[in-house]
């Protein structure tokens, strides 16, 4: 894995995910003293897991574009994940996604992972951000909102967002 930094916030750490995490998640085993919230790992962070392994197999390490889980500081528990789903397009754009346990959701823990999370992109020189929701899920329009994207459009099944970063 390429040295890719834990992102620290007032009240998370997101953990980058390796491919021995990932293979954790996937079998839903915690390591020894690894503490996961109840309905930990959901199915998009098991699918988010299988998806990291493939594309490391296949393409290498992504370095800082890829999944993080979301770990509270107070007490060390994994409360979900968040991360891009790959690198850059050619544009460099990158789209993100992200999911809470039910336990943790309506804290404000899923906007401050993402404003962490566009931090990084910009960091690592991205130009934008994106991501989408059901047209149903409110609270997910309403974090990326809270995190400085804008809507964007939608279609028949989806809202869209974005956030420029650089021209």
């Amino acid at each position: 894995m390429t040295d890719v930094k834990i992102i620290e916030t007032a009240r998370l750490l997101l953990l980058p995910l390796t491919v021995d995490g990932a293979r954790r998640i996937v079998d839903a085993e915690p390591a020894p003293g690894e503490r996961w919230a109840e309905g930990y790992p959901e199915g998009g962070d098991t699918r988010s897991a299988r998806g990291f392994m493939n594309g490391v197999a296949e393409r290498g390490d992504p370095g800082v574009y890829r999944p993080y889980r979301i770990q509270l500081l107070a007490d060390g528990t994994i409360i979900g994940g968040i991360g891009f789903h790959g690198p850059p397009d050619e544009g460099g754009v990158v789209t993100v996604g992200y999911g809470l346990v039910p336990g943790a959701r309506g804290h404000g823990y899923a906007s401050e992972s993402l404003r962490a999370l566009i931090g990084r992109a910009r960091e690592a020189g991205a130009t934008a951000v994106r991501g989408d929701a059901d047209l149903d899920n409110v609270p997910s329009h309403r974090v990326m909102e809270a995190a400085g994207m804008a809507y964007e459009g939608e279609d028949e099944s989806v809202r869209n967002y974005r956030l420029v970063l650089a021209g």
